[in-house]
């Protein structure tokens, strides 16, 4: 299996470090000159109001990842990368879809105390109602994920600057 032939989905938590590894494993395709494109599963669903037939976005979701990945794909053959939430069998199975290509998740981690100190560093004074709310849901979102059971491989983050994270990912998939 070439490295075209699969997705590579960065998995995680809010604050694990999925969009900091996700511009590192950019940078280091780029540098090693092998076409990759990138994708923020968080910019393809942020629309309000949703839809009455679409309250969660993720038909929304799933189409506008479809087309800007036809698209890339129209400018060749590449490894795509993706930083996301993939918290069931369902999802994997519509992230499959979308792309038409096995889809291999490896999870990012980061201790609590981490993942909160990511968080808060995240968000201004004005947007506390969104910090709460992501305070509040990382940890049960946390134990769906160890739950689900999804992840070929898990990447502790804690410790670690986000380019030792990207370079661990890709050796993993011996890219």
């Amino acid at each position: 299996m070439s490295p075209t032939d699969f997705v590579i989905f960065l998995n995680g938590t809010y604050g694990a470090g999925k969009t900091s590894t996700l511009d590192h494993i950019g940078d280091l395709l780029s540098q090693a000159q092998k076409p990759f494109s990138l994708m923020d599963v968080d910019w393809f669903h942020r629309s309000w109001p949703p839809s009455k037939d679409d309250p969660t976005n993720t038909d929304t979701e799933a189409a506008n990842m479809a087309a800007v990945w036809r698209n890339y794909k129209n400018t060749g053959a590449r490894q795509l990368v993706v930083s996301g939430v993939m918290a069931s069998l369902q999802d994997r199975t519509r992230y499959e879809a979308i792309f038409e290509l096995p889809v291999r998740p490896i999870r990012l981690t980061a201790t609590e105390e981490e993942t909160e100190k990511r968080l808060r560093r995240r968000y201004t004074p004005e947007q506390d109602s969104s910090l709460q709310w992501h305070l509040k849901r990382y940890r049960q979102l946390n134990s769906t994920l160890t739950a689900a059971g999804l992840d070929e491989a898990i990447i502790e983050t804690t410790q670690r600057k986000p380019g030792q994270v990207a370079r661990d990912v890709l050796e993993h998939f011996a890219i």
